[in-house]
C-alpha cells in the first residue's frame, strides 16, 4: 500500500501509525494457523504415563497432579479457539476485494505455498501491482482481525 493511502487511511479513521513489519508478521502466522489446521485439523495433546526410574525423595506436598484434566481442557478449549480463527478468517476474506481475496487464498490458504513472481504471472498482475494489492489485503485483515501494532515511539514535535 502506498504512503499517501495509508496516510489517507489513517487521517480519516484518526488511528495511530503501525508498524508494518510486524502487523505482517502476525497477519502471516495467522494465516499459516488457519492453513495448517483447515489441512490436517486439530493435533490433540495426549497424557503421557511412564514411570520414573528413580525414587523421588521430598516431604508431603499435598498436591495433586491434574495432567489429563489440564490436557483435557487444553485440547477443548484449542479446537474451539482453532475453529473461531478459522470463521473469523472467513468473515475477514468476504470484506476483500475479488483481487485481494485471490490472491491471499492463492498465496497463504491453499495447499501448494507459490512464490510471488509466479503467482502474480499467473493473476495477469505486474509484480509491483501484485505487491501493492498484497500490502492493502494484509493491511485490511490486520484491521478487521485485530492483529495491528502500533508504533509505540512517536518523533516529539518541537513547537
Amino acid at each position: 500500500m502506498g504512503k499517501s493511502d495509508k496516510t489517507a487511511i489513517q487521517l480519516a479513521f484518526d488511528i495511530l501509525p503501525i508498524d508494518e513489519t510486524e502487523t505482517r508478521r502476525r497477519v502471516e502466522e495467522y494465516l499459516e494457523t488457519v492453513r495448517v489446521y483447515r489441512q490436517i485439523g486439530f493435533v490433540r495433546r495426549q497424557a503421557a504415563m511412564t514411570a520414573s526410574p528413580e525414587p523421588r525423595y521430598h516431604g508431603s506436598t499435598n498436591a495433586i497432579s491434574r495432567q489429563t484434566e489440564n490436557i483435557a481442557i487444553w485440547n477443548t478449549d484449542r479446537a474451539a479457539e482453532l475453529e473461531r480463527q478459522s470463521k473469523l478468517l472467513d468473515l475477514a476474506m468476504g470484506r476483500l476485494k475479488k483481487a485481494e481475496r485471490d490472491i491471499i487464498q492463492r498465496r497463504y490458504l491453499d495447499y501448494e505455498d507459490e512464490y510471488d513472481s509466479i503467482l502474480c504471472g499467473e493473476l495477469g498482475m505486474s509484480e509491483r501491482k501484485y505487491r501493492r494489492v498484497k500490502s492493502r489485503a494484509i493491511y485490511v485483515l490486520a484491521c478487521a482481525l485485530g492483529l495491528e501494532v502500533l508504533i509505540e515511539h512517536y518523533p516529539t514535535v518541537i513547537i
